[in-house]
């Protein structure tokens, strides 16, 4: 026989069951809600952004981004307790990244977009995944070796970027009367270069070294120029959906601080990659070596 005490207990015990079901039962909501009611989930990548996200020789998407962004996938999907989760994977260009994660058509976009403050009220980034500064890439024998010597060249860039804000704000600063080109994507930013089309190409100097690992003769090109900033890469995801983003950043501090992005890493910057199995030999920074040890979703601007 129970003691009233304990059937009082019991009966507490059970009215708390009883009215905190309901609530676990509501408690997903936003991204995590929509991936678990479809069995999708919709990754944004880039085509071209090399090592980070681009198009193998076989089509398929990889890089370090790319690898990195798959660690989430694979922690939303225990978070969930899905048997199964599906990937559906859509391209971005720099243009219109944020726009398919605002609207909905991207859940996560890890690629090679900066974490910056201004971009910071239209989505939300993630624990940041790389530390980069701006660099210009340029024939060895161009005569240009920083950016003071882009003065009255025709200079590329990639549309939406970090490094056309900084270039066009510089030009005007300086009066350097640089005419500027920006091109839709990276490759077809290099393609403007190696064609003669223009003198220099400025961007992150990683993604720099990422076009060089595919070019034609490698050797007729040269990195060069005083790093400009130092910028941030993170995941982006819609704004306000703090429990998803919570998942994120849990994924990738795991990553960070247990030693797989370290092989991530050595995957993509310290071995022969694809398609054209060439080493970039890009030693990791001192800047990403902290991130690693502390991650952040702290804006360097």
């Amino acid at each position: 026989m129970f003691t009233t005490s304990r059937r009082l207990a019991i009966a507490a015990t059970l009215a708390t069951a009883l009215i905190s079901a309901p609530a676990l039962a509501q408690e997903l909501t936003g991204t995590l809600k929509k991936i678990r009611d479809t069995g999708v989930i919709t990754l944004g990548h880039r085509e071209s952004s090399i090592p980070f996200s681009y198009y193998d020789d076989k089509q398929q998407v990889v890089g370090y981004s790319q690898d990195m962004m798959l660690k989430v996938v694979d922690a939303i999907k225990a978070e969930l307790k899905l048997a199964k989760l599906d990937v559906k994977l859509v391209p971005v260009t720099s243009e219109n990244r944020i726009t398919l994660v605002q609207n909905g058509t991207v859940d996560l976009e890890c690629g090679s977009t900066t974490n910056t403050t201004e971009r910071q009220k239209q989505v939300s980034f993630s624990n940041s995944i790389f530390v980069v500064g701006t660099r210009l890439m340029t024939r060895n024998n161009s005569g240009i070796n920083d950016f003071r010597d882009l003065a009255g060249k025709t200079v590329v860039t990639t549309a939406g970027t970090t490094s056309e804000r900084l270039l066009r704000k510089m030009n005007d600063s300086n009066n350097m009367r640089m005419k500027i080109i920006s091109a839709k994507d990276h490759g077809e930013a290099f393609l403007t270069l190696e064609t003669g089309r223009a003198a220099a190409f400025v961007m992150d100097e990683v993604l720099l070294y990422g076009k060089l690992a595919n070019a034609r003769n490698a050797s007729d090109w040269a990195v060069v120029g005083t790093p400009q900033s130092l910028e941030a890469y993170g995941c982006m995801m819609r704004k306000d959906d703090l429990a998803f983003k919570k998942v994120v950043d849990a994924a990738l501090a795991k990553a960070m601080t247990s030693g797989e992005a370290d092989r991530i890493y050595t995957k993509w910057f310290l071995q022969p990659i694809p398609p054209k199995g060439l080493n970039l030999n890009f030693q990791m920074s001192y800047a990403l070596k902290k991130l690693y040890k502390s991650p952040s979703d702290k804006a360097y601007d």
